[in-house]
């Protein structure tokens, strides 16, 4: 039976916006480049689709926290406002979702034209809140709403995070510093070639591995053991948006069909909010959960896939993805450039993804991946878009796989930093000041009993500080200390170097 064009979801329309004011200038604020966004998407797609929206997705924005966007850009659209569905959270696999939950709506025959739209204008937010004196950034909400042990010991940004992951995943897989950061620059690199030529990509210049990895004055380190070019650039005002219709009202339309992108299914897990609260520092069971039931509900291996886009605002994320699915270190991991090139407007970069996809397919290539990260390595939701039409009906579908993520996982230890004694350093990362010189460092441990405690080791302690950082052997594994001093515990390692 051929399936009904009535429920097929399709990409017919992308729009991508860069807005680089001149100093002194009024840059546009993110209402005015999502709309810019979503009209450069309905013209690629041949017009007149705005008009007819059934649903309009926002991804949330945090730029300019007080902007009601849903209220001033359906107003600037001319949409109905019972028809915008603004997701609760800025997270990086909002794009994703929304083009699930616009294929789910085709698929149900509750929509046939759908637009998701987003954008930040953080340069501009930044460069205002400097000149009153604001040195907040981006993620000052990130301090308000983290538990007093992670402002006490300092993991409060992503940058502070995901550290853990880079340094846990890298024992774990029995990689030197010095291969792990080859890797990190060897994907970085391929992503930087990309950004070069792509459309709508914020930072368009090649990078070579060494000029990655290597620390300088223009390169300095943020937390290691990553450098201002291995990290998500959020320095950026970028907008995207994409079209998702009906088959029927495309070909209606006379979109013609080389420029169709059909929509595949996906497949979304989590882990818990807590950015501490894991059961190891290693590939996170949403995420694998997540890539694994998408290649799978889609009948794909990883032959068959021409492009993917894993999410990259740090290393960490694409080398995990790619172990999961099995990509090579020799293919990049972007259609768009990354987070660090394409650009990092927070919650919106997959939507840029998405339309470097949808242009890649319209080029000749059968099928990509799109894999969305949230969070700290937390929410993930993972797709596929293709140039083969459905045999069957595929949509609407149910893409929460979290029951078999919660299964895979294992206990969440409590952690604390209540406990003074031996321990076995677990994973760990130091954080740097805008000089490059070492702020503090956090080690994570286990104790005997399988307990997780946190500690810091200070500035001042530069044999542990080289013990961490200088990759002469690996720290993870190795056994220290914990000592209170003051409000805080500190550890130092049982080694040559120092004793706890």
């Amino acid at each position: 039976m051929a399936v009904d064009p009535k429920r097929v979801p399709v990409v017919i329309g992308v729009g991508e916006v860069n807005d680089r004011p001149a100093p002194g200038q009024a840059g546009m604020d993110p209402v005015e480049l999502m709309a810019a966004a979503l009209r450069a998407a309905d013209e690629d797609a041949g017009g007149g689709f705005i008009a007819r929206c059934d649903r309009l997705f926002v991804v949330p924005q945090i730029s300019f926290r007080d902007l009601d966007v849903p209220t001033l850009l359906s107003s600037r659209l001319g949409v109905a406002p019972d028809r915008v569905r603004q997701a609760a959270q800025a997270s990086g696999d909002t794009p994703i979702h929304h083009l699930n939950d616009a294929a789910n709506a085709i698929g149900a025959g509750e929509a046939q034209v759908c637009l998701v739209t987003g954008g930040e204008a953080l340069r501009t937010a930044a460069q205002r809140a400097a000149a009153v004196g604001d040195t907040g950034g981006p993620f000052k909400g990130s301090k308000q709403s983290a538990s007093d042990l992670r402002r006490r010991y300092g993991m409060i940004n992503p940058s502070e995070i995901y550290p853990l992951f880079e340094n846990g995943t890298r024992a774990a897989w029995g990689q030197s510093l010095a291969q792990a950061q080859a890797e990190t620059g060897e994907i970085w690199s391929r992503m930087s070639q990309v950004a070069e030529t792509s459309d709508g990509a914020w930072l368009r210049k090649a990078r070579t591995p060494a000029e990655i990895t290597e620390a300088t004055a223009d390169n300095r380190p943020i937390a290691f053991p990553y450098t201002k070019l291995m990290v998500a650039n959020a320095s950026v005002n970028q907008g995207a948006a994409f079209i998702v219709t009906s088959l029927a009202v495309a070909r209606a339309a006379g979109v013609p069909e080389d420029r169709l992108v059909y929509v595949g299914l996906g497949a979304a897990a989590h882990e818990a909010d807590d950015p501490l609260a894991r059961a190891a520092w290693n590939i996170p069971p949403g995420m694998r959960v997540s890539l694994e039931q998408a290649m799978a509900l889609n009948g794909l291996t990883v032959a068959d896939l021409d492009h993917v886009e894993f999410y990259s605002c740090f290393p960490c994320v694409p080398k995990m993805a790619r172990r999961v699915i099995g990509w090579p270190l020799d293919r990049p991991v972007t259609v768009h450039g990354g987070l660090t090139f394409g650009g990092g407007p927070i919650a919106n970069y997959m939507s840029h993804a998405v339309a470097g996809m949808v242009r890649k397919l319209r080029g000749g290539s059968r099928n990509g991946l799109l894999f969305a990260n949230g969070g700290h390595c937390t929410h993930n939701h993972t797709i596929v878009l293709t140039r083969t039409p459905p045999t069957e009906v595929q949509f609407p579908q149910d893409y929460d796989f979290q029951a078999q993520a919660d299964a895979a996982r294992g206990a969440i230890p409590p952690l604390s930093d209540e406990i003074e004694g031996p321990c076995t350093l677990e994973t760990y990362t130091v954080a740097y000041d805008r000089s490059g010189a070492p702020a503090y460092g956090v080690v994570f441990s286990r104790t005997a009993d399988g307990k997780r405690t946190v500690a810091r080791v200070a500035p001042e302690d530069e044999a542990t500080m080289a013990f961490l950082t200088d990759g002469a052997r690996e720290p993870v594994g190795s056994p220290g200390g914990t000592l209170r001093q003051g409000d805080t515990l500190h550890w130092r390692p049982r080694s040559p170097h120092a004793e706890a």
